[in-house]
Formats: C-alpha cells, sequence, structure tokens
C-alpha cells in the first residue's frame, strides 16, 4: 500500500472568495476576549490568555460550584447555611450578614449576582469546604478550574478580594460563563434580576451593577467586577435572533467606561457579523482518493448543514479547504469521519467541520488488488529507482 499523505483541496463555498474583513473593535480594556457562542468563533482576542486579578467576576466560580451542588443534592435552595465570623468580617460589596443569621442557599446564590455580596460568597464556600474554611473551598475552586479546562486560574479566595495568587484569564472567564449558559439553564435567569433587597437591609443597595441589563439589547448577564489592581471588569453575555455573545473585559478606568464598552460591544458584534450557510448537509464537497476500493473516488460531505459567522460585507462567501490523510483505504462506510472541512473568515480564526463518507465503499476483488499494486508499482518505477528500492 501506498503511504498515506495529507491532502489539501480548495473548497468552493457559497460563490467567489471575494470576502472583505470586518474592523477590530478597539477596546480600552487591557485583556478582553469576545465570543460567538452559537457558532464557536473568536471575534477578539486581546491579551486573553495572561491571568489578572479578576475581582467579582471569579465569584462565577463559586456559583458554578454551588449549582453543581445543587445538582448532586449536597446543597438544596431552601438549606439554610450559618454566618461565621469570617464571613461576616468582609468589607466591599455585602448582603449585610452576622452571624445571628441562617441564610437560605436561594437567598445567598441572590445575594452574589444581584448584590455582589462578599460575604455570601464565604458562607457558601465554608459550606462546601472539605475543612469548613473558605481556604480550603479555594483549593477546590483551582482543581476544578482545571478539570473545567481554565488552566489560568487559580484562587485564593471565594469573591475575588485581592489576595496574592488570585488570578483568572480572560479565555477562562468566557469559558466558565459558557459553562454556566450551557450547564444551568435553569439557574441562569438569575443573572438577569436587576433588583434583590435582602430581608430589607440596605435598601440602598439592592441593584444589579451590571450596566446592560435593561437596555434592550438583549444582555441577561453576567457579573460585574472591580478593585484598585483590577480596574473595572464585566463578564457579559447578550442574546439577539439565535445568536449568543460573550465576552469579558479587564483593567478599564471607570464604570462609566466599563458601561460604554460593554455596550458598544455588543453593538459591534451583532451588527457586523452575520451567521451564513455555507454547505447543507449530504453535499459532496470534495472527492477523496481510495485504495483498494470497488470504486476509485468517496464522496465527502458534511453531516449537518455548515454556517459560519462572517463579517456583514463578506457575503456569502468563505475561502475554505479540504484536508485529509488518504489515499483513504476500503472497505469505507457511510458516515465515516475521513477528513476535515477548514473555513478561513477574512479577519477571523479559522474552524473546522468534520467531514463524512458519503456512501459505502467496499473492499474490491482480486482484480481490483492485481490492478491497483500494479499501478502502484508503475508509479514507483516512473519515479526512479530510489523509489522502487
Amino acid at each position: 500500500m501506498t503511504r498515506p499523505f495529507i491532502r489539501i483541496l480548495t473548497a468552493a463555498l457559497t460563490g467567489l472568495m471575494l470576502a472583505l474583513p470586518a474592523h477590530a473593535f478597539d477596546t480600552r480594556a487591557t485583556s478582553a476576549f469576545i465570543l460567538d457562542l452559537t457558532t464557536g468563533t473568536v471575534l477578539l482576542n486581546k491579551n486573553a490568555d495572561v491571568p489578572l486579578p479578576p475581582a467579582s467576576m471569579s465569584k462565577l466560580m463559586t456559583l458554578y460550584m454551588t449549582f453543581e451542588a445543587l445538582r448532586d443534592d449536597r446543597l438544596r435552595l431552601d438549606t439554610k447555611l450559618p454566618v461565621s465570623q469570617h464571613a461576616m468580617s468582609y468589607g466591599g460589596s455585602t448582603m449585610f450578614l452576622d452571624t445571628t443569621d441562617r441564610v437560605r442557599v436561594e437567598d445567598l446564590l441572590r445575594g452574589i449576582i444581584v448584590l455582589s455580596g462578599n460575604d455570601a460568597c464565604a458562607v457558601i464556600a465554608e459550606a462546601l469546604s472539605p475543612d469548613g474554611t473558605e481556604a480550603g473551598f479555594a483549593r477546590l475552586m483551582t482543581q476544578r478550574a482545571q478539570q473545567m479546562g481554565m488552566t489560568n486560574s487559580t484562587f485564593a479566595n471565594s469573591n475575588g478580594w485581592p489576595a496574592a495568587g488570585h488570578r483568572m484569564s480572560m479565555r477562562d472567564l468566557a469559558l466558565l460563563a459558557t459553562h454556566l449558559i450551557n450547564d444551568y439553564p435553569q439557574f441562569y435567569p438569575l443573572f438577569a434580576e436587576r433588583e434583590y433587597a435582602f430581608d430589607g437591609r440596605a435598601p440602598q443597595n439592592v441593584h444589579n451593577r451590571n450596566p446592560l441589563l435593561g437596555l434592550g439589547i438583549g444582555a441577561d448577564g453576567l457579573k460585574t467586577g472591580h478593585t484598585t489592581e483590577a480596574g473595572y471588569g464585566l463578564v457579559g453575555s447578550a442574546k439577539q435572533g439565535d445568536r449568543r455573545v460573550v465576552f469579558v473585559l479587564s483593567g478599564l478606568d471607570s464604570a462609566r467606561t466599563r458601561a460604554e464598552e460593554s455596550e458598544a460591544i455588543v453593538n459591534w458584534a451583532f451588527r457586523q457579523f452575520v451567521q451564513r450557510p455555507v454547505a447543507k448537509a449530504n453535499t459532496v464537497i470534495a472527492d477523496a482518493e481510495v485504495w483498494m476500493g470497488r470504486e476509485a473516488t468517496v464522496g465527502l460531505v458534511p453531516a449537518e448543514d455548515v454556517t459560519a459567522l462572517l463579517p456583514v460585507l463578506a457575503g456569502d462567501s468563505v475561502a475554505a479547504e479540504v484536508v485529509y490523510q488518504g489515499p483513504i483505504a476500503a472497505p469505507i462506510t457511510k458516515g465515516q469521519v475521513l477528513a476535515q472541512l477548514i473555513l478561513h473568515p477574512e479577519g477571523l480564526d479559522e474552524t473546522s467541520v468534520p467531514l463524512v463518507a458519503d456512501r459505502d465503499i467496499p473492499r474490491g476483488g482480486f482484480l481490483t488488488r492485481m490492478t491497483t499494486a500494479a499501478r502502484s508499482l508503475i508509479n514507483r518505477l516512473n519515479q526512479g529507482p530510489e523509489a522502487a528500492s
């Protein structure tokens, strides 16, 4: 059998390859990441893999682990948790809890999401920690983050209080937001709540700090953050039509700048890009050579309709190529993954879509094997003595 090699074929998808790049968003954030969640397309990456102080945005990890505990029945929404002296001692954004309280998990969740309660995070952390301490829970947070692929995240506490080594990257925060949205849709609506008054305490402290909620642009989450070290940041998400965008910003100089920048990002992401079909399911994109089969080629088709996020000015075209290792040995089964369709939208990261066999190709009989072997020998002889040796 001849040695397989990588074949690259140019695929003409929906017209001419005359796509124009979208204008990049010139963010004032020191670090940013924008993801079209519907297609998995990265729209902007600015220092997104640099571990930075995440401030209260790291509360999202505490929330995720709380949702896991609720899923596993380790906690219930009506479970009442005690407040330790340590939890009560937190300043900054709080629910104004004290050691005489026993607070329902549901109230603590709203206290974290809407009020950004540092004390509420500590209460849950101590309840879920193996040793009953917030530090113990922070170690669990780091381990769980690594398991989820957040390789640039380490935690020293449950709430983002400034501490040495407490770091997250913007890409990690976007991944975490994606998990919250996809894994726990039953809890995600909490992130869109604009007010929460706990037990009548601090009536001036009832508003969600997310500046995008209520603007009518589809924003429904997730978490703001601010410390002197981190600056102003936001993990945000918005849905318009069938598309959802997740974005993370950090290092802005004021709450006003954060609000302006976040709204501009949402508008840019939805107005400058559009999701368009580029290939229909079961439509042959290319033919791959077959080795020792009853047929010489097999059609390569996508198993599902393929869409791509393209700049508005790109029209309906996208550059693409088909990559496979061939010739492909028979037998081949219909639906077997044989190749990858690599899409190259202008100004965006490439995306890969699997291509499958459009039909069964049985192994050839004796005559096929003899003919293929003879053809291979002739090819080697034509290539010279070294190829035939």
